[in-house]
Formats: C-alpha cells, structure tokens, sequence
C-alpha cells in the first residue's frame, strides 16, 4: 500500500492513510466507516481497493487476514503447515549431492535475492548515513534469537567507531539503559515474527526522546516497524519450521561494509588502534 501511494487519486491516499494509520483494525471496518473517517464517498473506498491490486474490498480484507495469520506463526504452526506454499520446497539445482542440500540451497538463494530486490536503496543509504555519523550514539538490541543479530552487527560496529552501546540482560541495567535513550542516538531494533512488545515499546521511547531508529523485521512487519525512520525487511523463507536469519545476516554485513566505508579513514585509523590494545592485552 505504501508503495503504490502514488499511483492513487487525491482522494484514494486519503482512504490508503486512513488504513495505514490504523493499521490493521482500520481494514476491518465497514466501508461506510472508513469512507466517513476519510472524507471521501464509498465508491473511493472501493476504487482504492482495486486501485491496489484487489478484486473488491472483500478481497483486501481477506488478503489482510491471511497477512496477520502469517505474522503470528509459530514454529508449531509452521511446522504443521509445512506443505502449504509458504514453505513449499523449489526444484533441487542440478548436480546437487543430496536433495535436501539442494532444496535448501535454492531457498537461500531465493530469500537472499528477493531481500536486497526489494530493500528501498534510499532506507539503505539512511542507515548507512545513521550508523557512520560519529555524533551519534548506537544502541542495539534484538530478541531470542534475533539478539545474536544485534550483537553481530554491535561488535562489527565496535572496530571502527566509538559510542555503541548493547541491550543489557537484566531488567535493573535494561531500564537504566532505556532511561538514557536521547536525541542524539540511533536505536537499531532487530524484531522478527513472534514480535515481542518490549521492542516496540524501545522503538517508541527511542522516538519520543528524539532520536532515531532502525528497525530490521520480516515482511509482515514488527509494529515497532510504526515508529521507524528506516525500516528493513528480509525474507526468512526456510526449509524448516524456525525462520531463516540468513538473508538478515547478509544485509547486515552489507550494511557494515557501507558504514566502515563511509566513515573512511577515520575508521581504519580505530581498526588499528583496536588491533593494537588486543595485542598488547593478549587479546589475539
């Protein structure tokens, strides 16, 4: 919806913000509601659905329900649907030693290509330009297993810039670390199906405070996603149950490589210096 913002009339935006903004209850009202809430007729509300790809309303509204469906599976759900199409297995690549192999390698490669395909160069070069600016602070957190993303991209950012601070475990040095979110600071939030609200709610105070954030999500979008300035979704299509963190891990290392480039010497000039006390401390 956001993407085909500007192929609608005037009036049909107006419908499209109504049900972005309250999204995803606003789809579920009645027609005449959301034409109300609007400012336009019914009718537009029904152009706006066909104007997006739909056959009718109904059609959207179920769309959206198959939408939220996918965004609460669990690994048990998923594994129980695992014939259904979202985890269908692609032909096996020619020459593959063995058909799982084979099967999961083409489901990688599917996943990674479709994730730098569809990330907006423009949120991409946002985040390059967030994390790479010395006057900002950096904070990281993510989730059960998204936390290991978070730290992934922490320790890269570590060698060659100052001022990047973990989400701590415990709840005393969580709410300190959470009391001191500022104007000056980026807040990257790794957030992925099954969403957990803490991060939201992180997300939210980063931005009231002022300061910025980045938000790393699936393609049914973790609600901190609302309050992001950059918002970047992989796919995590897998041959399993849990959801693949692969093509996440590849747009995080892309996204190192820009910062380390974009900060430029600077940046080698505290690579070196960190090599140097890991030496002398015996660190390597």
């Amino acid at each position: 919806m956001r993407k085909r913002l500007g192929d609608l009339s005037p009036a049909e935006r107006k419908v499209a913000r109504v049900l972005l903004a309250g999204y995803p209850a606003a789809v579920f009202e009645t027609v005449a509601t959301i034409a109300e809430r609007a400012s336009v007729s019914a009718p537009t509300v029904l152009r706006c659905a066909s104007r997006l790809g739909f056959k009718g309303f109904p059609d959207l509204q179920a769309a959206l329900r198959s939408e939220l469906d996918a965004r609460t599976a669990s690994p048990i759900s998923l594994y129980e649907s695992s014939g259904s199409s979202e985890h269908s297995t692609p032909e096996r690549p020619e020459g593959a030693s063995d058909p799982r192999l084979g099967a999961a390698l083409s489901l990688v490669r599917q996943a990674m290509s479709q994730t730098f395909d569809e990330v907006a160069p423009h949120e991409f070069n946002d985040a390059v330009n967030l994390l790479s600016d010395p006057r900002r602070r950096v904070h990281v957190a993510g989730g059960r297993f998204t936390h290991l993303l978070a730290q992934y991209l922490g320790l890269h950012l570590t060698q060659f810039r100052d001022q990047v601070h973990f989400l701590p475990d415990r709840d005393v040095e969580r709410a300190s670390f959470l009391t001191q979110l500022a104007r000056r600071d980026v807040t990257v939030v790794f957030d992925y199906r099954r969403y957990e609200a803490d991060k939201t709610v992180m997300a939210e105070m980063a931005r009231e405070r002022g300061g910025k954030v980045i938000v790393f999500t699936d393609p049914w979008l973790s609600p901190a996603a609302a309050h992001a300035d950059v918002v970047l979704t992989t796919q995590v299509t897998s041959d399993s149950p849990y959801d693949s963190l692969a093509p996440a891990l590849a747009l995080v290392e892309s996204l190192v490589a820009a910062v380390l480039d974009r900060i430029g010497d600077e940046g080698h000039e505290r690579m070196k210096v960190s090599e140097s006390v890991a030496k002398r401390t015996g660190l390597i």
